[in-house]
């Protein structure tokens, strides 16, 4: 029976051997033997091909029985199905704990396809091995250096942990992650989920020191006891669901691609959120949700403050506020009155706090702290970062900055952006309530000053002031759940 054993074998092994390394670069087994060794893997590898040919200049052999002592707890098995059989037994006899198959053909191609899967989670039953795949792209494990996939990218290490039917879109979460800098934990393409499948990993991750969050998609919930079990992961760590096959027409599609079966639940994703889980419809949206999930406390209410230095993203973001779940924050006499002693009398007085271009050097590192302070807020979204840098962009490719002497200027610019987003970081945590930043310069400039310094201090950057108010409303959402569980 697969246990916690396994699963620390797959994503901390002591060695790893390569089945079907490859000489070739268009091969799966040399993407994944390369990959492995240029990311800094620091355990023992071994690859293993008919020809025993050299791969990246070391040597290989001609099975597993061949490969030296060492301690080997994981097999990455980059050869056709047929030859998994044989290589499987190899691995229980070197004491390999955990396998991975990448190869094609199983469920996804029909009655004998499945039967053939079937067999084989069958022989890796009775060797007590754990089997990853078939049909999948590899896996990933940030904290061991460990980059066990034939596709890029390798994140970043971070807390979150990943679960996908769909190798592709481990690599998007992957690309993703080195956007914005918010890091993952472990990442699995589990292919046709054969032996395990995305729940059985998020009910692991959900153990992990490392992980604190799971990100998923996930095409197969057939299983009967799918929302019971994944009610049980959230209540330790929040989960965000990306579904595919949620239409008729596509589900020929699912059933080509991994071999699933359509739930028999009705309305899904309802009964996805009764257990906890935030439901996403897209792949950013996804990736943003459990990057916010990731890097920002819990809120202890809906009562968020809009706060930004120009009206229009306000506005809107306001209205974002007022259409979602979360409500906007009243603000005191005694907040009014703080505002007032640092901004011209012009400023809104009212949430959203626009500014209106009143601010000095030092208002918003003085009032973001204030702010989050106060008793009648429990989150806020903070507007118009990167404004300054934006300028000192234009002003160094202009033409005059060294004949004018602008280079202060453009300096001091940039440094007020980082003041911006570390007052920012501070105030939540200080608070300990969510803070969170909003520039479509986050996608449009990730140099500039403002948003690199929110990557640099672990947060997540949103595009704009509605995607913030998404991620917030996802926060309360689940905060109000775990509330209701306790």
């Amino acid at each position: 029976m697969v246990g916690p054993q396994h699963y620390q074998a797959l994503f901390e092994p002591r060695g790893v051997v390569v089945a079907g390394a490859a000489t070739h670069p268009g091969k799966f087994g040399f993407s994944a033997f390369h990959n492995i060794r240029a990311n800094g893997y620091a355990g023992a590898l071994f690859g293993t091909n008919l020809e025993a040919e050299p791969v990246l200049g070391e040597a290989t052999y001609r099975d597993l029985r061949s490969v030296p002592d060492a301690d080997i707890d994981l097999l990455v098995l980059c050869v056709p199905g047929r030859a998994s059989e044989g290589l499987l037994r190899q691995a229980a006899e070197r004491g390999v704990r955990a396998a991975f198959s990448a190869a094609a053909g199983y469920a996804e191609a029909g009655d004998e396809g499945r039967r053939a899967q079937d067999e084989l989670v069958a022989l890796a039953d009775e060797l007590d091995l754990l089997l990853v795949g078939p049909n999948g792209q590899g896996l990933i494990s940030t904290p061991a250096r460990l980059c066990a996939q034939i596709v890029a990218p390798y994140p970043p290490t971070g807390s979150i942990g990943i679960a996908s039917q769909s190798g592709g879109l481990v690599s998007a979460f992957g690309n993703w992650a080195r956007l914005s800098g918010v890091g993952v934990s472990r990442a699995v393409s589990a292919g046709n989920s054969a032996q395990v499948g995305v729940v059985d990993f998020l009910e692991f991750y959900a153990t992990d020191p490392v992980t604190e969050v799971g990100l998923v998609y996930v095409e197969d919930l057939s299983d009967p006891h799918v929302f019971e079990r994944l009610d049980q992961v959230c209540r330790q760590m929040p989960v965000v669901a990306l579904r595919g096959g949620a239409t008729e027409p596509v589900q020929r599609a699912v059933a080509a691609h991994t071999g699933s079966r359509p739930s028999a639940v009705a309305d899904v994703d309802r009964a996805l959120g009764d257990a906890g889980v935030t439901v996403a419809h897209s792949v950013p949206e996804a990736f943003r949700l459990a990057a916010t999930f990731a890097t920002q406390p819990l809120p202890r209410g809906p009562r968020t403050l809009v706060f930004g230095t120009a009206g229009g993203w306000g506005v809107l973001t306001g209205d974002a506020v007022a259409t979602s779940e979360l409500e906007l924050a009243h603000l005191s006499d005694g907040l009014i009155a703080e505002v007032d002693a640092r901004v011209p009398p012009r400023w809104s007085r009212g949430n959203p706090i626009d500014l209106a271009g009143g601010e000095t050097r030092d208002t918003i590192p003085e009032l973001l702290p204030i702010l989050a302070a106060d008793p009648d807020i429990d989150a806020i979204v903070y507007l118009g970062l990167g404004i300054q840098s934006n300028q000192a962009d234009l002003l160094r490719s202009g033409g005059f900055a060294e004949q004018h002497g602008l280079d202060r200027i453009i300096e001091y610019h940039e440094r007020q952006d980082t003041r911006f987003a570390r007052a920012a970081h501070e105030a939540s945590t200080q608070a300990d309530k969510p803070v969170l930043t909003s520039t479509e310069l986050a996608v449009a400039m990730p140099t500039n000053a403002g948003p690199a310094e929110v990557r640099a201090t672990g947060r997540f950057c949103h595009a704009s002031g509605d995607e913030a108010v998404t991620a917030l409303e996802a926060l309360w959402r689940y905060a109000r759940w775990c509330r209701s569980r306790s």
